[in-house]
């Protein structure tokens, strides 16, 4: 876009908060693609040292009327977290970025006869910040966030759960937003499953139809904790696949850092960083808040070791616990 209509746009948004720092990041973006990396960096401390009314970027895209055929099976989310509460791999950071810039460049993409990346896969093991990343994802796009509700889409009638994935699909076409199944195991699983009856292989047939066919004006993200178990006919129809994996130590320590920010300690916690490797972020989370919640009981200004310590010492007992009931292979 010419930057003479980046400008009539920045001022057409003032006083509108996120779309104002929408158009701002895009006046950014051509002064990096441009090479005026110093003006860019210059650009960007300013914006972000700039107030903001929310923390959270507020939908830009219009909401059509709520149709009643999907009603049952989406619900509305609003997102509670930005991008300054997740930590991921710098590979999975360069993936969202480079999707987030391709949509806000989607116009000039399709210009050029090339399609937009909008059908996302985050597949890993629970806890590890998949339904918290789609969360941040739509408020950095600046669409709602709607999440399926499995439980009333799957449906113990012949032929329903077919007709019920339509609608949804009939929703996201019309609807710019973000699209999210979670557990999407539940109605992808494999055909091959000899577990599984004829009703849910229909289901996936119908599936791969929808996803083939469907072209979102927003983005339609599955996540699955268990990727063995999806049908293998379900990979290609998605434009990427984002892998989640257990955090490393480098990105424990952060997730602490970030954590402890407002907790005064008397030591520092990156010295438990071993203690937690092979833990999701959730586990660590549960753990940290264990700790803090445990200062807060005694009446303490500041969380000591021993705080932190005993809170690794129940995560172990109840992973231990979990590890009794967790299936063989």
């Amino acid at each position: 876009m010419a930057r003479g209509e980046l400008l009539k746009k920045l001022l057409g948004s003032y006083g509108r908060d996120d779309e104002f720092r929408a158009v701002a990041e895009q006046i950014i973006d051509e002064e990096e693609k441009k090479n005026n990396r110093v003006l860019a960096k210059s650009l960007r401390q300013t914006l972000d040292a700039g107030p903001r009314r929310s923390s959270v970027a507020k939908a830009l895209a219009p909401l059509i009327p709520f149709p009643e055929a999907a009603a049952d099976f989406v619900e509305r989310i609003e997102p509670r977290y930005n991008k300054n509460d997740i930590i991921l791999s710098p590979t999975n950071v360069r993936l969202l970025l480079s999707l987030v810039h391709e949509f806000r460049r989607a116009d000039d993409i399709r210009r050029h006869g090339l399609s937009v990346r909008s059908k996302l896969l985050f597949c890993g093991p629970p806890g590890c910040g998949k339904t918290l990343c789609a969360e941040i994802f739509a408020a950095e796009v600046g669409l709602p966030l709607f999440v399926v509700k499995l439980d009333r889409l799957i449906s113990s009638y012949l032929g329903e759960t077919a007709t019920n994935v339509r609608k949804i699909f009939e929703f996201a076409r019309k609807q710019p937003c973000v699209l999210f199944f979670d557990e999407f195991d539940a109605l992808a699983r494999s055909r091959d499953d000899s577990g599984e009856h004829n009703e849910l292989r229909r289901v996936v047939n119908s599936l791969l139809l929808f996803i083939d066919r469907i072209q979102p004006k927003g983005f339609l993200i599955a996540a699955t904790n268990l990727d063995n178990s999806l049908d293998p006919a379900i990979w290609r129809r998605f434009d990427e696949v984002v892998w989640f994996e257990k955090p490393d130590r480098s990105m424990i320590k952060r997730f602490l850092s970030h954590k402890f920010k407002n907790v005064p300690t008397s030591f520092d916690p990156a010295i438990r960083v071993s203690a937690m490797e092979g833990y999701s972020y959730a586990e660590i989370d549960r753990l940290c808040t264990q700790a803090i919640r445990s200062m807060i009981i005694e009446v303490r200004e500041q969380l000591k070791e021993h705080d932190l310590d005993r809170a690794i010492e129940d995560e172990a007992r109840r992973r231990a616990g979990n590890a009794r009931f967790e299936p063989t292979t």
